[in-house]
C-alpha cells in the first residue's frame, strides 16, 4: 500500500527525474553552410569561424551540451528550404544560422519565423528583414546589406570622384549594394551594371568600362566573382585609369589570397578588420591564425560572433531555450564580447555599429588590409524606420 507521504515522495522523484531529463537535452543549432556553389569560398571562411568558437566553448552553449547540425546547401534557395524543413520537423532545432546569400535568407526566413525559431544571420542582411518585413525572430548579427556600400559611397564622395561606375550581381544583396552606394555617394553615377550571380567572365563589362573611362569603379562581387573580376580588370590594364573601390566582401582575405599583388591599393569599407585593437578581436585573430595558419576574414569573424552570442543567450536563460520570448530578450541584450568591440542591436535587431575605411597593403610577406579611418559612426541602417518592432 502506498501512503500519501510515499505518493508525494514518488511524485517528487518523478518530477526531479523529468527536470533532469529535460536539462539533459542538448541545445540544437542548425547551420546551413555554403561549401559549394557561388559562395563556397565565403562559406569555408564562415565554417572555420563557427568551428573555432565551438571548439573554444567545448561543444557547449551557456554550459549546456549542444549539437551543431551542419549541411551544405550550396547557396541554393530551394535546397535551403528543404534543409530548413528537416531542421524544423525532424531535428527540432532551437536556433538557426549559416546562409551567406540574402536570396537564401529571404527563402528560409518565413518557415523559421512561423515556428519562432531564432535565426541569427551570420552574414546576409537583406533590406526586407531590416525594414517592413522585420521579424522578432530574425537577428541580423552582421550588418544590413546597404550599410557597407553606403560607407564606400561616402568615401568615394569624400575623394571627389566625379565619374563613378558601379557593378554588382543581380540578386537581393547586389541590388541592396548599389542602392547603398548611391545613397552614400549622394550624386548620380555614370553607369550601373548588374551581372549574373556566379558569373566568372567579365569581358563584356570590361569593354564597357574601357569605353566609359570612369574615375572610379565600385564593385560588389564576393568570393569567386570578385577574384575573377579583379584579375581580369587589372590584366586588362584598367586599374591604370580607374580607381577600384569595394566593400570588404570584395577585398577580404579570401579574395586577397587568390589574387595577390593586383589587390594592392584597393580601398574598401568594413565593420571589422584583423588589426582591431580590442581584447576579443586580438584573441580571436591569434587563435584563428594558430588553428588555421592564415589571417581570418570578415566571414570568419562574423560566424565566430554568432556562436559567442548564442553562448551568452543560452547562459542568460539558464538553458531554458524552449522559452522563446526569454531567448529573444536574451539575444537582444547581446551580452557577449564581440570582435567588433561594443555591440548593440537597434530596434529592428540589426547592429548599430561603426564602419571603417581599409586599404590593401603589403605587410611583410603577407598582403592584407590596414584600417585607415572611420567612415560612419554608430550607423543605423536606412530601413530601420520601416520596422514596427519595439
Amino acid at each position: 500500500m502506498i501512503t500519501p507521504i510515499s505518493l508525494r515522495a514518488l511524485l517528487g522523484a518523478a518530477l526531479v527525474s523529468t527536470c533532469l531529463a529535460a536539462a539533459a537535452q542538448p541545445v540544437k543549432v542548425g547551420i546551413a553552410q555554403d561549401l559549394t556553389g557561388p559562395f563556397a569560398a565565403l562559406g569555408a571562411e564562415a565554417r572555420d569561424g563557427f568551428n573555432l568558437a565551438i571548439k573554444q566553448l567545448g561543444g557547449k552553449l551557456g554550459g549546456v551540451d549542444a549539437e551543431f547540425l551542419t549541411q551544405d546547401m550550396a547557396g541554393n534557395p530551394d535546397a535551403a528550404r528543404q534543409l530548413v524543413e528537416r531542421f524544423i520537423k525532424r531535428d527540432k532545432v532551437d536556433f538557426f544560422t549559416g546562409p551567406i546569400g540574402s536570396n537564401v535568407a529571404l527563402a528560409v526566413g518565413p518557415a523559421l519565423f512561423a515556428e519562432k525559431i531564432p535565426y541569427l544571420s551570420n552574414n546576409a542582411g537583406p533590406s526586407q528583414f531590416a525594414g517592413s518585413q522585420c521579424n522578432p525572430f530574425f537577428f541580423g548579427t552582421a550588418y544590413q546589406n546597404d550599410s557597407y556600400h553606403e560607407a564606400a559611397g561616402r568615401f568615394a564622395a569624400s575623394r571627389g570622384f566625379q565619374k563613378v561606375a558601379i557593378l554588382a550581381p543581380n540578386y537581393p544583396a547586389g541590388q541592396d549594394s548599389l542602392n547603398g552606394f548611391k545613397r552614400g555617394f549622394g550624386k548620380p553615377v555614370a553607369s550601373e551594371t548588374f551581372t549574373k550571380l556566379g558569373q566568372l567572365d567579365y569581358a563584356a563589362e570590361l569593354a564597357q568600362l574601357r569605353a566609359q573611362a570612369p574615375d572610379a569603379l565600385f564593385i560588389f562581387l564576393p568570393g569567386g566573382m570578385g577574384i575573377n573580376f579583379i584579375k581580369q580588370f587589372v590584366g586588362a590594364g584598367l586599374s591604370k585609369q580607374t580607381q577600384i573601390i569595394g566593400p570588404g566582401f570584395s577585398a577580404d582575405q579570401d579574395v586577397i589570397r587568390a589574387v595577390g599583388q593586383p589587390m594592392l591599393g584597393m580601398f574598401n569599407s568594413s565593420h571589422w578588420n584583423h588589426d582591431f585593437d580590442n581584447p576579443a578581436s586580438k584573441a580571436f585573430v591569434d587563435a584563428f591564425r594558430q588553428e588555421y595558419k592564415r589571417t581570418p576574414s570578415i566571414y570568419a569573424a562574423q560566424a565566430f560572433d554568432v556562436i559567442m552570442m548564442l553562448d551568452a543567450a543560452v547562459r542568460d536563460v539558464k538553458g531554458k531555450v524552449s522559452d522563446r520570448e526569454a531567448v529573444r530578450a536574451a539575444l537582444r541584450k547581446a551580452n557577449f564580447k564581440s570582435v567588433r568591440g561594443e555591440f548593440r542591436f537597434g530596434h529592428n535587431q540589426f547592429p548599430v555599429q561603426d564602419f571603417y575605411l581599409r586599404v590593401i597593403r603589403q605587410d611583410g610577406a603577407e598582403i592584407n588590409n590596414r584600417t585607415l579611418s572611420k567612415l560612419m559612426e554608430k550607423h543605423v541602417d536606412a530601413y530601420a524606420s520601416q520596422c514596427a518592432l519595439k
